[in-house]
């Protein structure tokens, strides 16, 4: 990368929470499952994501469960803030209970009159009801199968249920992915830190080189003519002014630490991430604005190149 053994090594993000709370950032990118059987339903959920400016919710499950979307989005909501967010639910019934049969009685004894009716018109006897039940059965609407009442608000509850296991899993793999886009981000910083401290070192040096140049060519102009030294300071200072860059690395320097607190502070900072790079690629294209010596112009580059590759980073963060 251009700093040799000026790069600090980085160690992983540590927690400093309790037991069983996290504190890392987490990708957006991410892939939970959890399957369960409860109260007779076998019900499995799954959750993808993927990266997206906002929260993007898409919800895909049977339409007799419906009326459970809200509840599920509104369980996303709770854990994801950035993403393109989609939930696959499906549900198989592993009982019979969840259907009625129901004896329309009313109309069977319309039949069984009417059918004694036809018997005593016919000249016959009356023969026993139940030696007509399987064709009374087979008449309209003497049996009707009607689905059990259910407890919506239970059955919602079973199946966010099943959801925040599955989101569990899915925050595990996006913190996962968050650890190692952390730890990529900070090397970088560490590298952009000692280019910072290069360019810091040399552009004091430019001044005294372009003293030195501009008392070079005047005295090869004026040769035997008295130098006015006041005049070789005061275009030197000038230079120096024009060159200066302590501001900018001052910023640079700062914006660094606020990187670094926010990868830590596992809080949903990929928008501020975004905002903060774009002020560290600001302060680098100032210096590379105001320095025209070919050492510092190397380093500018290695720092938009760093940067650029953080950016693509950040692109990943929740």
């Amino acid at each position: 990368m251009g700093v040799g053994g000026a790069q600090r090594a980085t160690s992983p993000i540590k927690s400093n929470k309790n037991e069983g709370e996290t504190d890392l950032i987490k990708s957006m990118t991410g892939y939970g499952r959890a399957r369960r059987t409860v109260n007779g339903r076998d019900i499995t959920v799954e959750v993808r994501s993927v990266n997206n400016r906002y929260l993007d919710c898409s919800v895909k499950m049977p339409r007799a469960y419906i009326f459970a979307e809200d509840a599920v989005k509104s369980m996303v909501q709770k854990n994801v803030s950035r993403g393109k967010v989609d939930v696959f639910i499906t549900v198989d019934s592993l009982g019979a209970e969840e259907t009625v049969v129901a004896v329309n009685e009313p109309l069977a004894k319309s039949y069984l009159a009417a059918l004694k009716t036809l018997y005593s018109l016919g000249g016959g006897s009356w023969v026993k009801a139940n030696c007509y039940a399987t064709d009374l059965a087979r008449l309209p609407d003497v049996l009707t199968v009607t689905k059990a009442e259910e407890d919506l608000e239970s059955l919602s509850a079973d199946l966010c249920g099943v959801l925040s296991e599955a989101l569990e899993a899915h925050a595990a793999m996006r913190a996962k992915e968050g650890q190692k886009l952390a730890e990529d981000i900070l090397s970088r910083l560490d590298t952009i830190e000692a280019i910072t401290g290069k360019v810091e070192k040399r552009s004091p040096q430019t001044v005294a080189e372009y003293r030195e140049k501009l008392l070079a060519r005047m005295q090869e102009v004026l040769q035997s003519t008295t130098i006015d030294e006041s005049r070789i300071l005061t275009e030197a200072a000038i230079f120096a002014d024009k060159v200066a860059v302590d501001e900018e690395t001052v910023r640079l320097r700062s914006h660094l630490g606020q990187l670094r607190e926010m990868l830590e502070s596992g809080e949903p900072v990929g928008r501020k991430l975004d905002f903060l790079i774009q002020e560290v690629n600001r302060e680098t294209n100032t210096i590379g604005s105001k320095c025209s010596d070919v050492e510092i112009a190397r380093d500018v580059v290695e720092l938009k190149a760093e940067i650029e590759k953080i950016r693509e980073q950040v692109q990943n963060i929740e």
